[in-house]
This record gives structure tokens, sequence and C-alpha cells, in this order.
């Protein structure tokens, strides 16, 4: 079974530039588990949830089905990585108390997805997806990447991203829902880093694709504009739960 890669080419910026997520989002999926033996993180990439995730478990499996991103993943004792998809889950019946997916579900078979998280979970078990929007610091460069997010690379977006941007409302979830709060993911970055990010956007790279060149360097000088020339400035990410 084949799967929608659109990151195995960046994984090293993948692992670099990707931002974490809060402490208090992984706590608050955590105490929903019945148990805390195992848990499962779904297109886990660098493992950035995967790590996280292990701070309240016996262990985590992560899966992912790009061989470049697990060979970047972070390590961590209680995190076992392995090439698998989501669809296709490399564990027996009933083992896993929580099922996650991390700035990621959106690109699954959703009906194949939920098939296998219903084989795989404990009675009681948790399934908790996640995303985050695009970055906001104030008016002027929230302007600046709104226009490159949308008239700039806007049609070499993948189709998945609609329920990227609109906070994953739209995104079938099959289950007895809980309402969730909505998390707020804080970075203080330079203006290098937020160019890293930036690259590893999947319409950046489907744009360079099709047109041969790289749209970011016509961008940073309208960034830098806006920037500390040494410093940083403070990026706010809204998360959205569905659990």
């Amino acid at each position: 079974m084949s799967f929608k890669d659109h990151f195995s080419r960046q994984s090293a910026a993948y692992r670099r530039y990707r931002p974490g997520y809060p402490p208090e989002l992984f706590e608050y999926v955590a105490e929903r588990a019945p148990d805390r033996r195992l848990a499962l993180d779904c297109a886990t990439g660098s493992g950035q949830a995967a790590v996280e995730l292990a701070r309240h478990f016996d262990a985590v499996l992560a899966v992912d089905g790009s061989a470049n991103q697990l060979a970047t993943a972070q390590v961590h004792e209680r995190v076992h990585y392995v090439a698998a998809l989501a669809e296709r889950l490399p564990v027996a019946e009933c083992s896993v108390s929580l099922v996650t997916a991390a700035q990621a579900v959106h690109w699954f078979d959703f009906d194949r997805f939920h098939a296998e998280c219903r084989r795989v979970l404990v009675p009681g078990g948790v399934v908790a997806v996640w995303t985050y929007e695009k970055f906001r610091v104030d008016e002027a460069v929230d302007a600046v990447v709104d226009h490159f997010y949308t008239d700039v690379v806007g049609g070499d977006w993948p189709a998945e991203r609609r329920y990227v941007a609109l906070g994953y409302r739209t995104l079938p979830f099959p289950w007895r829902e809980e309402a969730a709060p909505v998390f707020l993911l804080e970075t203080e970055w330079d203006l290098d880093e937020v160019i890293g990010y930036l690259a590893t956007w999947s319409a950046v790279q489907r744009y360079k694709d099709r047109l041969g060149h790289d749209p970011l360097p016509a961008l940073r000088p309208r960034l830098a504009a806006l920037w500390p020339s040494a410093g940083t400035r403070r990026l706010r990410w809204p998360i959205h739960l569905r659990i």
C-alpha cells in the first residue's frame, strides 16, 4: 500500500524546523487513556510527538511510511520506530491504549485508519489527532505570510490541506467525541528558522518541482524588513485537537 509522501526529501529540515508541541497537550491526551502501557504515534516523522508521549507511557510505538523520516528521528529509550503505515498498524488487536497523529491524519485513508484504530485499541482506548494553523506574529507579518500562502504557493497545496485550513473541523472523525480545548504552541524564532520552516511546506516543494525555482528567496527580504536583524520574534501557533 502506497502513501502520500510530501516530506521524505526534506526529512532533515523537517526534523530541524518543524515545531514541537506544548507539554499541556500531551498531559491532556494521556490523562484520557485507560492506562499508560502503550501509545502508538502514526506518521511520526522525526518523532516530535512520540518522544513527548514517552514522558507519559511505558512504551511508544512510532510508525511512518518514510524511511528517510525515520532515519532522522529522535532517539528515546521508550520509543520504538517502525516503518509502517497508519492504515496497516503492526500491532495485535486490543493492545494499544492511545493512537495519535500529529499534523498528519489529513493525509490518511480515513476509513482504513479508523478501522485499524478500532482493531488495535483496548476497550476505552483513545484516538487523538491534531493540527496547527499558520503561525501568527502581528498584522504586518501575518499579511506577508498569508499572501505567500495563498497567492504564491496557494495553487500548489495538495487537496488535503483544506482540512488543516479549517482546523480539522470538517475532518471525518467517527468516534464518540469529547470537546477539547484549543492549545497554543509558541516559539521564539529568528528569520533563518522561519525560512527553514517554510521550506518544509509541501506546497513549496511542489512549487519548486513545477516551476524549477525556489519561491523563498523572494519572500525573505519582505520578512527581513519586519524582523530584528539579529534577533527573534514570538510565533503563535493555534493547535486544534480532536479526541
